[in-house]
């Protein structure tokens, strides 16, 4: 068994934000998340659409983001244990081990769980044509711009995903229509209006209430068949990127068998991030307490205080509060 003094499992935003903060009271740390690189939905999901409202940056791509993360981490020697999932978590005397779905079992003395939305996979439309399709011009996420260059696409769904890369994809694709099952959007008002202003300047096409009535093609995406859900009339496009973005389905995986108290699939937490086991704290969309909500801002709030109450635990020699970062910085960051 590897030993560190805090485990963090789950290496998105606030997982990272919570190692750099982990590493700023001079402790050693482990990540451990199933996906190959950090970042989380950040990388596997968007690494291409722009983030709006991270302090500081008046937009930036979530791949610069999770780079800059990763930098921010990096002067404190963290262990990254990459493409295994956190199986259990059991307490053995004074600390906690952790077995992955890799046989492997790592020990520390707390632990902060940052498993963003847990285990998620896409919401399929059960569309003829749609599993046939997959990969091969059927996406349910956008990795590269560049994938879209020059084609039409038509975007399935009504949130901010689906609203975000109808605009962010104006500039790559020849030609965008979006469908939507219903007039009424879920996606940010500010981004709706400009969805609807590129729509009556004729830069895309908005058509609800539309849905998907099958998708056609050979060895490629060739055409969809959508239909007015109201009238059942149906519409056949041209296409070749059918992108669905109609959300994701989660689970919390293993973690709902660790004894932590939930509520609707989230842990539970106090003001201070601990749930329901002592030493064990919890930040991110993982969480769940009154007022909380889902934005990535307060993710990297409740990360630092996640951290520090983790940091205090590991060792009861430190205070909760880390003082100012620009008188410890130099003081903590190892050479």
């Amino acid at each position: 068994m590897e030993h560190t003094d805090v485990i963090v499992i789950g290496a998105g935003p606030a997982g990272l934000f919570a190692g750099f903060y982990v590493g700023m009271r001079g402790l050693s740390f482990r990540f451990i998340d199933p996906l190959p690189e950090p970042g989380g939905q950040l990388s596997a999901l968007y690494p291409e659409k722009y983030i709006y409202d991270v302090a500081g940056f008046p937009k930036v791509y979530a791949k610069d983001l999770v780079r800059g993360l990763v930098e921010q981490v990096a002067p404190f020697n963290p262990i990254y244990t990459l493409g295994e999932r956190a199986e259990t978590l059991e307490r053995e005397g004074e600390v906690f081990k952790v077995t992955t779905s890799a046989g492997k079992a790592y020990t520390a003395k707390a632990v902060i769980i940052a498993a963003g939305v847990g285990a998620f996979e896409p919401r399929r439309l059960g569309a003829p044509g749609e599993k046939e399709l997959e990969g091969r011009g059927v996406f349910y996420a956008v990795r590269s711009k560049a994938d879209f260059q020059g084609k039409r696409v038509l975007i399935v769904g009504g949130g901010d995903s689906a609203v975000d890369w109808a605009l962010n994809l104006l500039d790559t694709a020849s030609a965008i229509t979006l469908i939507h099952r219903r007039p009424q959007f879920r996606a940010h008002e500010a981004s709706v209006k400009e969805l609807f202003r590129a729509h009556e300047e004729g830069r895309l096409k908005v058509l609800t209430p539309y849905e998907v009535r099958r998708i056609e093609g050979d060895t490629w995406v060739r055409r969809a068949v959508i239909f007015h859900n109201g009238t059942q009339e149906e519409v056949e496009l041209e296409v070749d990127a059918v992108l669905i973005l109609a959300g994701y389905l989660t689970k919390l995986g293993p973690l709902a068998n660790w004894g932590l108290e939930l509520e609707k699939n989230r842990i539970k937490v106090d003001t201070t991030m601990a749930t329901s086991i002592p030493g064990v704290y919890a930040c991110g969309d993982i969480v769940t307490y009154p007022g909380k909500l889902p934005l990535i801002v307060l993710g990297f709030g409740e990360a630092a205080i996640a951290a520090n109450h983790a940091a205090a635990y590991a060792n009861p020699a430190l205070k909760v509060n880390p003082g100012h970062s620009s008188e410890k910085a130099e003081e903590k960051a190892p050479a």
